[in-house]
């Protein structure tokens, strides 16, 4: 857990009635804390509810269970990985330099204070069908964005191109969690742009073939 999340045993003070999606958020927030902290087999609703400064029923009117509550939240953090990818692919139309949008927006991620990467990347559950599926799309839907740039710039058949744009998907993850726990006294941006580099000059050896 880096220094800028909180301590998951860190109750926050109970409170007075809030609006339902508001207390929804809450409640999210909360349970991230926990399940980054302890992962999803240590973690309980006990320590969720306290961790929110609620009781454990009203915890239970948002969230039938712990999985759903996983299930929610691995479902926002893959949205914002896959956005971020797209994003990423859209700021520019020099295919260098969205190599390199694309390894920092996983960098930035990875690098977040609420440690969110976590489920998706370093989930204790994914013998559970729901969160293998959510952790597999971010692969899939990234992948497939970047395939059609590949395709477009090299000509590439579109198996090779999707192979590729995975081979990209998992160098980025790889390398931004093993800068995350070994970084070296690297910088985020300087080691982004060192994998961009790498997977810059790996594609560019795919001309387009007139």
């Amino acid at each position: 857990m880096s220094a800028g999340q909180h301590d998951a045993t860190e109750a926050r003070p109970r409170g007075g009635r809030m609006p339902r999606r508001e207390r929804r958020v809450q409640l999210l927030e909360s349970a991230l804390e926990v399940f980054v902290a302890q992962g999803f087999h240590a973690a309980a609703m006990d320590d969720i509810a306290e961790r929110a400064g609620v009781s454990k029923p009203v915890l239970y009117q948002h969230f039938p269970g712990k999985l759903d509550l996983y299930l929610a939240l691995l479902d926002a953090s893959c949205d914002t990985i896959i956005d971020n990818c797209r994003a990423a692919l859209e700021s520019t139309h020099d295919n260098k330099l969205r190599v390199a949008a694309t390894m920092e927006a996983f960098f930035e991620y990875v690098a977040g204070d609420t440690g969110a990467f976590r489920l998706v990347f370093e989930s204790d559950l994914t013998n559970e069908p729901a969160v293998r599926e959510q952790v597999e799309r971010v692969t899939t839907e990234c992948a497939a964005m970047i395939a059609h740039v590949i395709h477009d710039d090299t000509g590439l058949p579109d198996e090779a191109s999707r192979l590729l744009a995975v081979s990209l998907v998992g160098m980025a993850q790889v390398s931004a969690r093993f800068w995350l726990t070994d970084a070296g006294g690297i910088g985020k941006s300087d080691a982004a742009a060192l994998v961009a580099g790498l997977a810059w000059r790996g594609i560019r050896g795919y001309p387009l073939d007139h």
